[in-house]
């Protein structure tokens, strides 16, 4: 008679509060947690940043990803120059301003208190959170490769002081991602480029790869839209990547897009853009600022734009575009770690003519944006949903159990 299968205890710690979910990361995660909550598999136990009026508003949607909520009171936002002081630090800046006195103690005093099966850290600079004595099976949580992301801002930056600035950042990167993540039991990664990137660039035998998932009764199929030449981006722009990437497609390769569709719109959908952007007043070019729901923002585009020049892991909104139906053109980078392919599920341009003329074929043609549409989608539904990447993360906590107790 076969056993019922172990529901473990898991303890999840995540440097951000998940909601809203307006941002790849917090989209991910909410997804796998949601996903392994619904296996009936896991009791789970969520500790992260949150005020109580947060905890307030968001119970219902916290009671859709786990059984128990914790949070410590989160830093004040700070400006940048606030910041300075942390370059000083041996460690990357988004390390130390994850490493507050109240998230170590809710952190030490969650362990001390509970046994937990495994335990997972939600991306790699919340490593720094870990105890020093905490045994037993560990999982990290890596949305990117974070030393690459460093690596490509300074490749990319103009000023020689910017360069300098992103390439002591990388390094140090490079040193704290190669501690922190040989000390996990398993290193879940959201590519396998990024696993064996992982393992090439650091010796990282526990690296294993989940597909992105995303939500296909959310992000239903409709047909590629007709009517005003509507071109849209979603994305958080207080994200570096982000704002260098829609900088870039605005000045060098929207003036081209214009000089052939002079009334076509440009709509950048997303919370936090910098003013220098948004006062720069460019003719079609729209900020909406944060919003509920991007659908609503994004159905009547006949291109969506991922314009990235740098970054890491796999772009969310990419997956979110093609479930609904949107024609999607990208850089390399912008689709980096997702198998798709170009030409049958979306087009491929990197440099700005390339970019400009591969906007102008969706805007131009009804045929290819309802063919690549219908492949992007049976693409998503075939391998991409949410629940066949928690299922999958969720055989990795397994494993790591088992390899603990292994050892234990």
């Amino acid at each position: 008679m076969n056993q019922p299968e172990r529901c473990l205890k898991l303890a999840f710690i995540s440097p951000v509060f998940l909601f809203p979910a307006d941002a790849g990361g917090k989209i991910r995660t909410g997804n796998i947690l949601r996903g392994l909550k619904e296996s009936g598999r896991f009791d789970i136990t969520l500790l992260s940043p949150a005020t109580a009026q947060q905890q307030r508003d968001w119970q219902e949607a916290l009671g859709r990803l786990c059984h128990a909520f914790i949070g410590w009171a989160p830093s004040p936002p700070r400006a940048r120059w606030q910041r300075i002081p942390h370059l000083l630090s041996a460690l990357p800046i988004n390390v130390v301003s994850d490493r507050t006195p109240a998230a170590t103690a809710a952190v030490e005093q969650l362990l001390a208190a509970e046994r937990f099966d495994v335990v997972v850290f939600d991306f790699v600079h919340a490593a720094v959170l870990r105890p020093p004595s905490l045994g037993g099976a560990t999982v990290c949580f890596t949305h990117n490769v974070e030393a690459e992301i460093f690596e490509r801002h300074a490749s990319t930056a103009e000023r020689a002081p910017l360069r300098w600035l992103w390439s002591s950042q990388a390094a140090k990167m490079r040193r704290f991602e190669r501690a922190a993540l040989a000390r996990f039991t398993r290193v879940v990664t959201v590519s396998e480029r990024d696993a064996r990137t992982f393992e090439r660039n650091d010796g990282l035998a526990t690296a294993r790869a989940i597909p992105t998932g995303v939500d296909l009764d959310f992000f239903a199929w409709q047909p590629p839209a007709g009517g005003a030449p509507t071109v849209v981006f979603t994305g958080s722009m207080d994200w570096e990547a982000n704002v260098d990437g829609i900088r870039f497609y605005i000045e060098e390769v929207w003036p081209l897009v214009l000089a052939q569709v002079p009334k076509a719109q440009l709509r950048v959908v997303g919370k936090n853009p910098p003013a220098s952007l948004v006062q720069g007043r460019v003719p079609g070019v729209h900020f909406t600022g944060f919003v509920d729901d991007v659908r609503a923002h994004a159905r009547d585009a006949q291109a969506f734009v991922i314009p990235l020049r740098v970054g890491g892991g796999t772009r969310i909104k990419a997956f979110e575009a093609m479930a609904m139906g949107l024609p999607v053109v990208s850089t390399a980078i912008g689709m980096e770690g997702l198998d798709v392919e170009d030409g049958v599920h979306f087009l491929c341009a990197d440099g700005a003519p390339a970019l400009a003329e591969a906007t102008l074929r969706l805007l131009a043609d009804d045929a290819l944006r309802l063919r690549l549409s219908r492949a992007a989608r049976e693409l998503v539904e075939a391998r991409f949903g949410h629940r066949v990447a928690a299922d999958e993360f969720g055989r990795i906590l397994n494993e790591a159990v088992g390899a603990a107790e292994a050892v234990a």
